[in-house]
């Protein structure tokens, strides 16, 4: 049975790994001052753009996005996020339990079927509008994630219009980059590293979702997070004493192009799986162009699907069907596609 459920279902690409059994016995300093982890750093600056950035390695997505999001705002502040966010969904509260509220936006079911799952600036002016005193709390940060969790992606236009409103409102802008690999490598993207850095105040380059056994390097571009942030990490229980081994597979991943590579081949096979579920009449919940894939389909198909392959129902419907997710990831043999296609094929002709 092939999993299409996630994207970190394998352990590691083979250069990761012979990287890090080449080092295995090497002695390095601890809590990621490491010579690996400042090369990897001075290397996604480099990508950047943006020599004056601070650059951590932290050990997943969700510390990640709890560590920053903590950090950013006061006790009786806020965060911006659309209702179908990682930190809104699946994070188990972890920012709630920071002690911050998440105002989330209904931003899946949009006439625009493009806009499904991302942030406008209309909708951060109408909650900011709405929480106008001290009665309410202030929302001081917003989050977004490229891709989203419906697999759209944020063009170039669109994260500029969001950070002008964030500059307007005095907002802090937050772009959590779990899948930034598949979303920087699909064809309809035109935003760059460096676009990202110009645009935002923090984002992370998600590293446990391309290739590497964990990890994700937190980009602090706004000077005014950088001072004392090592403390934050120490105090959420988020620096590890062998930090050196996330700058290893860092550096091992953005050495050359292997980063861009595997999520390119993620987004290929995904992409020859949307094209062959186009050609089989299928309607989508949401039009990605990254590496997760949204078919909906009858619920006895998928009953069926489930005896040979694994994955996610995005969503029950009331007419007998579902909205299902397929995720490719950086090891997805291009075969188990072809299987999946021809047994989707089969039974959809049924």
């Amino acid at each position: 049975m092939y999993s299409f459920r996630n994207d970190y279902s394998e352990g590691a690409h083979p250069q990761v790994l012979e990287a890090l059994c080449r080092y295995n016995l090497e002695q390095n300093t601890g809590y990621g001052l490491d010579v690996h982890s400042a090369h990897a750093a001075d290397h996604i600056r480099e990508l950047c753009a943006c020599p004056g950035a601070a650059v951590h390695f932290i050990s997943g997505g969700t510390q990640t996005n709890m560590l920053l999001i903590s950090s950013c705002l006061r006790p009786f502040q806020a965060v911006i996020a659309a209702e179908t966010g990682h930190i809104h969904v699946h994070e188990t509260g972890a920012v709630e339990a920071s002690g911050h509220k998440i105002l989330a936006v209904a931003a899946s079911d949009r006439t625009d079927p493009d806009t499904a799952g991302k942030l406008t600036p209309e909708d951060i002016r109408t909650i900011c509008t709405a929480h106008a005193d001290e009665h309410m709390v202030q929302p001081a940060l917003v989050y977004i994630s490229d891709s989203t969790e419906l697999g759209t992606i944020y063009r170039r236009q669109e994260l500029a219009a969001l950070h002008e409103v964030c500059k307007e409102l005095g907002l802090w802008l937050f772009l959590d980059g779990a899948r930034l690999g598949s979303a920087l490598t699909c064809p309809e993207n035109d935003l760059t590293l460096a676009d990202i850095a110009a645009l935002t105040d923090a984002f992370y380059i998600g590293g446990t979702k391309n290739g590497a056994l964990y990890g994700e390097a937190l980009v602090l571009v706004n000077p005014a997070l950088q001072k004392d942030f090592r403390y934050a990490i120490k105090n959420r229980g988020a620096m590890l004493a062998k930090g050196f081994t996330i700058g290893i597979q860092f550096e091992a991943l953005l050495t050359g192009r292997l980063y861009f590579e595997l999520a390119e081949h993620a987004n290929r096979l995904a992409a020859k799986l949307t094209e062959a579920l186009v050609g089989l009449d299928c309607e989508f919940y949401a039009p990605s162009p990254t590496n997760q894939v949204f078919p909906i389909l009858p619920d006895t198909v998928c009953t069926r699907l489930a005896e040979e392959f694994q994955f996610e129902t995005q969503k029950q419907l009331k007419d007998g069907r579902s909205a299902v997710r397929f995720v490719t990831s950086w090891a997805t043999p291009e075969e188990a596609v072809d299987h999946l296609i021809a047994v989707l094929s089969e039974l959809l002709a049924g």
